[in-house]
């Protein structure tokens, strides 16, 4: 169940109507930005169908470019949504999981980050990403720990690299918050993290980053994602050989007592 970052068609439909009436008017980009409060950048993202139109804007490139509530009454359609579209449908089945299972090699899960460090992953983000549009995907992740204390209680482990944990985004104080935040989410009754440590010799994590969700139904499913999108697993024997290896990984990997003990041993520069 292949998911990419292909804008949805309701976005590419929009952009393409918007574009055909500036160009049936004889307008570039840089003139219709000069008749709105919005970039000749944000213009083009817009027609392209990689950027959701805010209603103000459709309201203002209706009005400059005479289009008689033609753009307007796509306004529902187009509407920003929390999640891109790619990911509207893993957010929802993480939503009702009965357990979350999550293996992380170059930086925390969603549920694990702390604001100030979901805002530096954002920012690092390429090609870069507007402060607004940054602001919104930060809330809509923090939003998404609400599962952290759902009741009924969801099950959690995360299986975490060393390098994940060293690694300082957004700076010192970012990183000391971040591992006080993990301290204090390790101490959940549901929730269990293990540390990958760079010693380790053996590694059966080799094909990357993967998390595995129980459904309602009692049915697992496994989740990867790409540079250019992300994958559902469903067959029976693709969920075997990801529950093998997740099973491994958390053999290798240091206890979860262990594990806090590395991460205030980094807080204290012990490690």
């Amino acid at each position: 169940m292949p998911h990419n970052n292909e804008p949805p068609v309701s976005l590419k439909i929009f952009g393409k109507q918007s574009r055909f009436l500036r160009e049936q008017r004889g307008m570039t980009r840089r003139e219709l930005a000069a008749l709105i409060p919005y970039s000749e950048s944000q213009i083009a993202m817009v027609e392209r169908g990689e950027r959701p139109p805010k209603p103000g804007y459709v309201d203002a490139v209706d009005s400059a470019l005479g289009a008689g509530g033609v753009l307007r009454v796509l306004i529902p359609d187009v509407a920003e949504k929390r999640h891109p579209a790619w990911a509207e449908e893993y957010v929802k089945l993480q939503a009702e999981a009965l357990a979350l299972h999550s293996y992380s090699t170059h930086f925390l899960h969603g549920l694990l980050q702390t604001e100030e460090y979901a805002d530096a992953v954002f920012g690092s983000v390429r090609p870069s990403m507007e402060d607004d549009e940054i602001e919104r995907s930060v809330q809509s992740r923090l939003a998404t720990q609400v599962l952290l204390t759902r009741k009924p209680a969801c099950r959690m482990t995360f299986v975490l690299e060393e390098p994940v944990l060293r690694r300082k985004m957004g700076g010192q104080a970012v990183w000391e918050g971040q591992l006080r935040n993990l301290l204090k989410l390790s101490g959940l009754h549901n929730l269990q993290l293990q540390v990958m440590p760079l010693d380790r010799e053996t590694h059966a994590g080799m094909d990357g980053p993967m998390t595995l969700l129980e459904t309602p139904e009692h049915h697992t499913i496994g989740y990867v994602e790409g540079h250019r999108g992300s994958y559902f697993l469903t067959e029976a024997d693709d969920v075997s050989v990801m529950s093998h290896v997740y099973g491994t990984l958390r053999s290798q990997a240091l206890d979860a007592e262990a594990s806090r003990a590395l991460i205030q041993r980094l807080l204290t520069g012990e490690a």
